[in-house]
């Protein structure tokens, strides 16, 4: 596999806060954006599950905290942004990585109970980050959101049903935050990363359900290539995608990111 050429966005003084952040595309992106030069809060349900995401941080000299935070309670989410500040100052940038496939199943299979953990893990989830970060950034008239997109947005899928929906209602939020934001200095995006080799994608395949499950594992991309497309939309180069779900899955924008074209994989 070719070698990413990555983004030369620095965050020097800035402070980054990634749900989601024990594994996969956060964890990937927490550590990226710290050697861009940010200091990291990271959540998870559990503060252990953090534990090496921390560890990795601040071995390599960077800074790193972990805050155990259930997205779907925004209780939790309100103490957790107030807890980021309260360690560092300020808060510039938050990453909506933490969600859930689940369930994966047919509708008339499916429990009622999944699919609302759905909605509350990721659409509400990411307005309560929006809604808990967002005045302090209006206050200091900067700050940087981006939301985990998928094609899922756009597409209808057999046993997907909850996973479609939450992300074409997450689309919709990045473009009416971005409407009622952009003017005050801050900045909504939405980034659709493609098929990424994680957990996620591990229990798709095991579904056997729909024809993603079926796509061999090459076809995925590693999670590092959306955390260098997180550090992209960090910076000021990305501003013409702002208020819409940037992709890595087209060679236009591989080649803004920096990483391998379609034809170089």
């Amino acid at each position: 596999m070719s070698e990413i050429k990555g983004t030369n966005v620095v965050l020097h003084n800035k402070v980054a806060l990634v749900t989601g952040a024990s594994r996969g595309i956060g964890r990937a992106t927490a550590e990226r954006l710290a050697r861009a030069g940010a200091k990291l809060v990271v959540t998870a349900r559990t503060e252990a599950a953090l534990s090496e995401t921390v560890a990795v941080i601040n071995n390599n000299g960077g800074k790193a905290i972990a805050i155990a935070c259930d997205v779907g309670d925004f209780n939790q989410v309100e103490a957790t942004v107030a807890q980021a500040k309260d360690a560092y100052g300020q808060l510039d940038i938050v990453v909506n990585n933490a969600g859930t496939i689940e369930p994966i199943s047919r509708l008339e299979e499916g429990g009622p109970e999944d699919w609302s953990q759905a909605v509350q893990t990721n659409l509400l989830g990411v307005y309560y980050f929006i809604r808990a970060a967002v005045p302090s950034m209006i206050e200091q008239g900067s700050g940087t959101i981006i939301n985990m997109s998928s094609g899922a947005a756009n597409s209808a899928l057999e046993g997907w049903s909850a996973y479609c929906t939450t992300k074409a209602a997450v689309k919709k939020l990045t473009e009416c935050a971005h409407k009622e934001l952009a003017g005050q200095g801050l900045r909504i995006v939405g980034l659709s990363p493609g098929t990424v080799s994680t957990g996620m994608m591990s229990r798709i395949k095991e579904s056997g359900m729909n024809p993603v499950s079926q796509l061999d594992w090459s076809v995925h991309i590693p999670p590092e290539w959306a955390a260098e497309a997180v550090l992209y939309l960090c910076g000021s180069d990305s501003d013409a995608h702002l208020g819409t779900d940037f992709s890595i899955k087209t060679d236009e924008g591989r080649r803004a990111v920096g990483l391998p074209l379609q034809s170089e994989r």
